[in-house]
Protein backbone atom coordinates (compact mmCIF):
# COMPACT_ATOMS: atom_id res chain seq x y z
CA UNK A 1 0.00 0.00 0.00
CA UNK A 2 1.63 3.40 -1.17
CA UNK A 3 2.71 5.87 1.88
CA UNK A 4 2.79 9.93 1.76
CA UNK A 5 5.72 11.26 1.47
CA UNK A 6 6.20 12.39 5.01
CA UNK A 7 5.49 16.70 5.45
CA UNK A 8 8.82 18.75 6.06
CA UNK A 9 8.46 19.96 9.61
CA UNK A 10 7.65 23.61 10.20
CA UNK A 11 8.76 25.43 13.35
CA UNK A 12 6.17 28.32 14.41
CA UNK A 13 7.18 31.67 12.94
CA UNK A 14 7.37 33.83 15.99
CA UNK A 15 8.90 37.54 14.79
CA UNK A 16 6.26 39.36 16.96
CA UNK A 17 7.81 38.31 20.33
CA UNK A 18 11.08 39.68 19.26
CA UNK A 19 9.33 42.86 17.98
CA UNK A 20 12.64 45.70 17.63
CA UNK A 21 11.13 49.41 18.54
CA UNK A 22 12.39 52.38 19.55
CA UNK A 23 13.30 51.56 23.40
CA UNK A 24 14.99 48.12 21.90
CA UNK A 25 16.17 48.53 18.18
CA UNK A 26 18.19 45.66 17.93
CA UNK A 27 16.54 42.32 18.83
CA UNK A 28 18.48 38.94 18.63
CA UNK A 29 16.58 35.46 17.84
CA UNK A 30 17.80 32.47 17.64
CA UNK A 31 16.26 29.18 16.37
CA UNK A 32 17.64 25.12 15.81
CA UNK A 33 16.46 23.56 12.58
CA UNK A 34 16.44 19.95 11.26
CA UNK A 35 17.47 19.45 7.93
CA UNK A 36 14.99 20.10 5.46
CA UNK A 37 12.60 22.41 7.84
CA UNK A 38 11.10 25.05 5.90
CA UNK A 39 9.93 28.77 7.37
CA UNK A 40 6.53 29.69 5.38
CA UNK A 41 6.58 32.69 3.60
CA UNK A 42 6.29 35.85 5.96
CA UNK A 43 7.48 39.14 6.03
CA UNK A 44 7.63 41.93 8.76
CA UNK A 45 8.00 45.84 9.16
CA UNK A 46 11.93 45.79 10.08
CA UNK A 47 14.66 44.97 8.64
CA UNK A 48 16.42 41.59 9.37
CA UNK A 49 20.24 39.80 9.16
CA UNK A 50 19.67 35.95 9.10
CA UNK A 51 23.62 34.25 10.16
CA UNK A 52 23.56 30.39 10.65
CA UNK A 53 26.01 29.84 13.62
CA UNK A 54 26.09 25.98 12.38
CA UNK A 55 25.09 24.36 9.30
CA UNK A 56 23.48 25.88 6.09
CA UNK A 57 19.99 27.09 5.20
CA UNK A 58 18.43 28.32 1.74
CA UNK A 59 16.36 31.74 2.32
CA UNK A 60 13.89 32.54 -0.63
CA UNK A 61 13.41 36.26 -1.10
CA UNK A 62 12.29 38.95 -3.32
CA UNK A 63 12.97 37.43 -6.63
CA UNK A 64 15.86 35.49 -5.66
CA UNK A 65 17.33 32.85 -3.52
CA UNK A 66 20.47 32.83 -1.38
CA UNK A 67 22.44 30.52 0.65
CA UNK A 68 23.66 31.27 4.07
CA UNK A 69 26.51 29.41 5.34
CA UNK A 70 28.30 30.17 8.77
CA UNK A 71 30.92 32.38 7.17
CA UNK A 72 27.72 34.97 5.57
CA UNK A 73 24.77 36.52 6.52
CA UNK A 74 21.95 37.66 4.39
CA UNK A 75 20.59 41.28 5.07
CA UNK A 76 16.76 41.13 4.30
CA UNK A 77 15.30 45.02 4.12
CA UNK A 78 11.47 45.94 5.70
CA UNK A 79 8.15 44.34 4.40
CA UNK A 80 10.33 42.28 1.51
CA UNK A 81 8.38 38.88 1.99
CA UNK A 82 11.21 35.74 2.71
CA UNK A 83 11.05 31.83 3.17
CA UNK A 84 13.60 29.50 4.82
CA UNK A 85 14.46 25.75 4.12
CA UNK A 86 17.12 24.30 5.90
CA UNK A 87 19.65 22.44 3.55
CA UNK A 88 21.13 20.62 6.46
CA UNK A 89 20.80 20.81 10.63
CA UNK A 90 21.62 24.38 11.49
CA UNK A 91 21.56 26.72 13.79
CA UNK A 92 20.29 30.67 13.22
CA UNK A 93 20.66 33.93 15.24
CA UNK A 94 18.87 36.57 13.55
CA UNK A 95 18.80 40.10 14.44
CA UNK A 96 15.71 41.88 13.70
CA UNK A 97 16.54 45.71 13.35
CA UNK A 98 13.94 48.76 13.99
CA UNK A 99 13.96 51.50 11.11
CA UNK A 100 13.01 54.84 11.09
CA UNK A 101 10.45 55.77 8.45
CA UNK A 102 11.78 56.30 5.18
CA UNK A 103 15.45 54.41 5.84
CA UNK A 104 16.05 51.11 5.57
CA UNK A 105 20.42 50.52 6.33
CA UNK A 106 21.55 50.03 9.84
CA UNK A 107 22.17 53.32 10.28
CA UNK A 108 23.86 55.06 7.48
CA UNK A 109 23.17 58.03 6.03
CA UNK A 110 20.33 58.60 3.55
CA UNK A 111 23.07 58.88 0.01
CA UNK A 112 24.40 55.50 1.32
CA UNK A 113 20.63 53.88 1.81
CA UNK A 114 20.28 52.44 -1.63
CA UNK A 115 22.29 49.24 -1.50
CA UNK A 116 20.51 48.18 1.76
CA UNK A 117 17.15 48.38 0.03
CA UNK A 118 18.06 44.80 -2.33
CA UNK A 119 18.60 41.76 0.03
CA UNK A 120 22.46 40.99 0.25
CA UNK A 121 25.13 38.82 1.57
CA UNK A 122 27.80 39.99 3.70
CA UNK A 123 31.08 38.69 5.86
CA UNK A 124 30.44 38.18 9.06
CA UNK A 125 33.66 39.06 10.94
CA UNK A 126 34.97 37.04 13.86
CA UNK A 127 33.94 40.45 15.99
CA UNK A 128 30.52 40.22 14.31
CA UNK A 129 29.80 36.97 15.33
CA UNK A 130 31.15 37.36 18.77
CA UNK A 131 28.74 40.14 19.78
CA UNK A 132 25.78 38.58 18.13
CA UNK A 133 26.54 35.77 20.22
CA UNK A 134 26.34 37.95 23.36
CA UNK A 135 23.00 39.96 22.74
CA UNK A 136 19.96 38.73 25.09
CA UNK A 137 17.73 36.18 22.77
CA UNK A 138 14.13 36.08 25.23
CA UNK A 139 11.30 36.69 24.22
CA UNK A 140 9.22 39.87 24.35
CA UNK A 141 7.09 39.54 28.04
CA UNK A 142 5.10 42.28 28.94
CA UNK A 143 4.65 40.96 32.43
CA UNK A 144 8.32 40.29 33.01
CA UNK A 145 10.32 43.34 31.24
CA UNK A 146 14.18 42.33 31.03
CA UNK A 147 16.18 44.46 34.10
CA UNK A 148 17.67 47.47 33.07
CA UNK A 149 21.46 46.36 33.29
CA UNK A 150 20.51 43.82 30.62
CA UNK A 151 18.84 46.76 28.17
CA UNK A 152 22.07 49.10 28.73
CA UNK A 153 23.72 46.06 27.28
CA UNK A 154 22.50 45.05 24.35
CA UNK A 155 22.56 48.92 23.46
CA UNK A 156 25.87 49.09 24.00
CA UNK A 157 26.32 45.66 22.17
CA UNK A 158 23.75 47.03 19.35
CA UNK A 159 26.13 50.06 19.05
CA UNK A 160 28.81 48.18 17.94
CA UNK A 161 27.10 45.69 15.98
CA UNK A 162 25.58 47.97 13.59
CA UNK A 163 29.20 49.83 13.26
CA UNK A 164 30.48 46.69 12.20
CA UNK A 165 27.34 45.96 10.14
CA UNK A 166 28.09 48.79 8.16
CA UNK A 167 31.58 48.00 7.68
CA UNK A 168 30.53 43.97 6.44
CA UNK A 169 31.81 43.15 2.95
CA UNK A 170 29.23 42.85 0.54
CA UNK A 171 29.39 39.00 -1.28
CA UNK A 172 28.48 38.14 -4.66
CA UNK A 173 26.34 35.40 -3.74
CA UNK A 174 22.69 34.70 -4.36
CA UNK A 175 20.92 32.95 -7.38
CA UNK A 176 17.79 34.66 -9.31
CA UNK A 177 14.70 33.54 -9.99
CA UNK A 178 12.66 34.29 -13.11
CA UNK A 179 8.53 34.26 -13.40
CA UNK A 180 8.26 31.95 -15.48
CA UNK A 181 6.95 28.69 -13.90
CA UNK A 182 8.68 26.50 -16.46
CA UNK A 183 11.50 28.07 -16.12
CA UNK A 184 11.14 28.25 -12.34
CA UNK A 185 10.71 24.36 -12.25
CA UNK A 186 14.00 24.17 -14.16
CA UNK A 187 15.90 26.33 -12.03
CA UNK A 188 14.37 24.71 -8.77
CA UNK A 189 16.12 21.71 -10.12
CA UNK A 190 19.63 22.79 -10.59
CA UNK A 191 19.13 24.14 -7.51
CA UNK A 192 18.67 20.82 -5.91
CA UNK A 193 21.25 18.85 -8.12
CA UNK A 194 23.38 21.21 -10.14
CA UNK A 195 25.93 18.41 -11.06
CA UNK A 196 22.94 16.05 -12.11
CA UNK A 197 23.44 17.36 -15.96
CA UNK A 198 25.92 18.91 -17.74
CA UNK A 199 23.83 21.03 -20.99
CA UNK A 200 20.68 22.93 -21.40
CA UNK A 201 19.67 20.32 -23.64
CA UNK A 202 19.91 17.62 -21.08
CA UNK A 203 18.31 20.20 -18.39
CA UNK A 204 15.81 21.04 -20.67
CA UNK A 205 14.20 17.66 -21.32
CA UNK A 206 12.24 17.49 -18.53
CA UNK A 207 11.16 21.63 -18.41
CA UNK A 208 8.17 21.27 -20.99
CA UNK A 209 9.94 23.55 -23.57
CA UNK A 210 12.99 24.04 -26.12
CA UNK A 211 16.67 24.76 -24.77
CA UNK A 212 16.29 27.31 -27.42
CA UNK A 213 13.02 28.30 -25.44
CA UNK A 214 14.89 28.22 -22.12
CA UNK A 215 17.79 30.25 -23.19
CA UNK A 216 15.84 32.79 -24.57
CA UNK A 217 13.65 33.19 -21.45
CA UNK A 218 17.37 33.25 -19.18
CA UNK A 219 18.06 36.02 -21.34
CA UNK A 220 14.96 38.07 -21.13
CA UNK A 221 13.87 36.90 -17.59
CA UNK A 222 17.58 36.87 -15.69
CA UNK A 223 19.68 39.02 -17.78
CA UNK A 224 22.39 36.12 -17.96
CA UNK A 225 23.14 33.35 -19.76
CA UNK A 226 22.17 29.82 -18.26
CA UNK A 227 25.98 29.02 -18.42
CA UNK A 228 26.36 32.59 -16.16
CA UNK A 229 23.59 31.59 -13.93
CA UNK A 230 24.50 27.95 -13.00
CA UNK A 231 28.13 29.47 -11.92
CA UNK A 232 25.98 31.54 -8.97
CA UNK A 233 24.71 27.96 -8.11
CA UNK A 234 28.09 26.02 -8.19
CA UNK A 235 29.33 28.72 -6.53
CA UNK A 236 26.71 28.55 -3.41
CA UNK A 237 26.59 24.93 -3.34
CA UNK A 238 31.04 24.67 -3.47
CA UNK A 239 30.09 27.37 -0.70
CA UNK A 240 28.48 24.49 1.41
CA UNK A 241 30.75 22.16 0.82
CA UNK A 242 33.70 23.94 1.53
CA UNK A 243 32.24 25.00 5.28
CA UNK A 244 32.43 21.04 5.61
CA UNK A 245 35.88 20.65 4.84
CA UNK A 246 35.82 18.85 1.18
CA UNK A 247 38.78 19.00 -0.68
CA UNK A 248 39.13 21.50 -3.45
CA UNK A 249 39.53 18.39 -5.67
CA UNK A 250 36.22 16.74 -4.67
CA UNK A 251 34.48 20.07 -4.52
CA UNK A 252 35.78 20.37 -8.12
CA UNK A 253 34.40 17.08 -9.42
CA UNK A 254 31.15 16.97 -7.56
CA UNK A 255 29.98 19.65 -9.68
CA UNK A 256 31.22 18.14 -13.00
CA UNK A 257 34.24 20.44 -13.78
CA UNK A 258 37.29 18.02 -15.00
CA UNK A 259 39.66 19.46 -12.87
CA UNK A 260 40.26 21.58 -9.48
CA UNK A 261 42.04 24.18 -11.87
CA UNK A 262 39.08 24.87 -14.07
CA UNK A 263 37.20 24.84 -10.77
CA UNK A 264 39.40 27.55 -9.44
CA UNK A 265 39.54 29.67 -12.64
CA UNK A 266 35.49 29.82 -12.54
CA UNK A 267 35.79 30.96 -8.73
CA UNK A 268 38.51 34.10 -9.53
CA UNK A 269 36.66 35.25 -12.50
CA UNK A 270 32.84 35.15 -10.65
CA UNK A 271 33.97 36.61 -7.27
CA UNK A 272 37.70 37.89 -7.80
CA UNK A 273 38.97 35.85 -5.26
CA UNK A 274 40.78 32.35 -5.30
CA UNK A 275 38.84 29.70 -3.78
CA UNK A 276 41.31 29.82 -1.14
CA UNK A 277 40.58 32.87 -0.12
CA UNK A 278 36.73 32.99 -0.63
CA UNK A 279 35.86 29.55 1.15
CA UNK A 280 37.71 30.59 4.46
CA UNK A 281 36.39 34.22 4.40
CA UNK A 282 35.06 35.61 7.49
Amino acid sequence: MPTRPRPLPRPPTTPHLFQPHVGRPLRAKRLKLLAATEVLPHRHPWAQLTFSRAGAVRMTAAAGTYLVPPSRALWIPPDVEHAVTAVEEAELITLYLHQPRGRCGPGVPAAEQAPWRECRVLEVSDLLRALMLELDATPEDPLRPPPPERLQRDRLLAMVILDELRRARPVRLGVALPRDKRLRVLCQAVLDDPGRHRTLDDWARGSGASSRTIARLFREQLGVSFGQWRQQVFLTRALTLAERGTPMARIAGELGYASASAFTAMVRRTVGQPPSRFFTAG
